[in-house]
């Protein structure tokens, strides 16, 4: 007798067939394979009688697929594929050395570096004056050009020192005219006098004589000789304030008022009080833009030499950047530069490296590096460069702060690695000797 289990799997494992019948139920699977060949599978020879299949044992037909001609035709070309990949990727490998070694040696001529930023002038406003603020002119980051009223002071009290000083000039040139007056009058005074010393000389020695023949009394000749005398030391006073009144025009009693010392000093006294009241009205030393102005206000006593706020040069700007030292090894003054700021990405800036500091950044510190300590680091240093950039029409400004990129085209190759220099080197040098 037939295994009822050989059976059921060679049932399991024939092919069946279905009949659509008039509604789903009706549907039936009817077995397509024999059942001789149920009866090979079999052992002993034995043939199995079919038996019933229940609706659950029931299995879809497999159908023959159409896609396993798609499938091997599809299997064929992933084959060729990695068939021909790795010949590929063999021919490929010597190009991409050949360039990237190419790129190496060619490359290395721009020295970048982002530890740049923009500067620009800065000055804190001030006046050498100082007074209560009367008018502040402009409002905080406006735009300004050179020569603009910022802020004004109170000029009263220095227009009363400006006329002051005029009319001290006055004074000081009425003063001058008198010397000069006094000068020629006691020039007048110097030549009677001498007149009466050389009248009382001629009458003294006339009673010398007359005495010497006793032709004379004494006290005539005494009376001649006194009245010589007292011409005499009239003479002497007369020359002393002379030279008095001279020295008081310089030297020179006839020389211009305009070149005498009291008078330029009177003008330069006039001048100081110009030069302050000018300076009660503070204008922009450049073109730029003020900023921190909320600090100033109307009525505030402002002292001299104080800040009243700042302004930031808009024309003169520059980048500050400090590259390792090793970075600048063909980095030159003059060379061209590529500016890129962080808050405009796309836009690019054209410039040159205008100088190169002589000292490094460390170097001018409050407490520089001892380097004779026995706990001595070597830390590589940062030298500041100098990079000129304006703020070209049609670009965002540059403003002070802002962090850049700077690529500069030294235009030295990096060349052969070194070891490679130095075989070929020692290989020319060998030959040679």
């Amino acid at each position: 007798m037939a295994n009822p289990n050989e059976i059921h799997s060679g049932i399991r494992g024939a092919d069946v067939e279905e009949i659509d019948g008039p509604r789903p139920e009706h549907k039936i699977r009817h077995l397509t394979r024999r059942l001789s060949e149920a009866k090979a599978s079999g052992t002993g020879g034995v043939v199995k009688p079919e038996s019933k299949v229940g609706p659950d044992d029931r299995k879809p037909e497999a159908r023959p697929s159409a896609e396993p001609p798609l499938a091997a035709a599809a299997a064929s070309s992933v084959t060729s594929k990695k068939s021909l990949r790795r010949p590929l990727m063999f021919a490929l490998l010597p190009v991409a050395l050949i360039a990237g070694g190419y790129f190496y040696v060619t490359g290395g001529a721009v020295m970048s570096t982002d530890n740049a930023y923009v500067q620009a002038d800065m000055v804190g406003l001030s006046t050498d004056v100082s007074g209560i603020v009367r008018e502040v002119s402009v409002h905080d980051n406006q735009k300004v050009a050179k020569g603009d009223v910022l802020f004004k002071l109170d000029d009263l009290q220095f227009r009363l020192a400006l006329d002051r000083a005029e009319a001290q000039i006055g004074n000081t040139r009425n003063d001058l005219v008198a010397l000069q007056t006094n000068y020629r009058n006691m020039q007048a005074q110097v030549e009677q006098a001498q007149k009466d010393v050389d009248f009382n000389m001629v009458n003294f020695q006339r009673q010398e004589q007359l005495i010497a023949n006793n032709f004379t009394p004494k006290a005539t000749f005494d009376a001649a000789r006194n009245t010589l005398q007292g011409s005499q030391q009239k003479l002497a006073s007369l020359n002393a304030q002379l030279a008095g009144i001279a020295a008081n025009l310089n030297g020179n009693p006839d020389a211009p008022i305009e070149d005498h010392p009291r008078y330029k000093d009177a003008l330069a006294a006039r001048d100081e009080a110009a030069r302050q009241l000018a300076h009660t009205i503070v204008r922009a030393p450049f073109a730029g833009i003020v900023t921190n102005v909320p600090s100033l206000q109307p009525g505030q006593y402002l002292a001299a030499a104080a800040t009243a706020f700042n302004i930031v040069s808009t024309d003169h700007v520059w980048v500050q950047a400090s590259p390792k030292e090793t970075e600048l090894t063909y980095v030159k003054p003059g060379q061209k530069v590529t500016v890129e700021v962080d808050t405009f990405p796309g836009q690019r800036w054209v410039g040159t490296v205008e100088s190169i500091s002589p000292a490094s950044a460390s170097s001018f510190s409050l407490l520089p590096a001892e380097n004779t300590s026995g706990n001595w680091v070597k830390v590589v240093q940062r030298i500041p460069m100098r990079v000129s950039v304006s703020n070209a029409p049609g670009k965002p400004p540059l403003r002070v702060g802002m962090s850049v990129e700077v690529n500069v085209d030294t235009g030295h190759e990096r060349g052969l690695p070194s070891f490679i220099t130095d075989l070929f080197g020692s290989s020319s040098e060998a030959k040679d000797g």
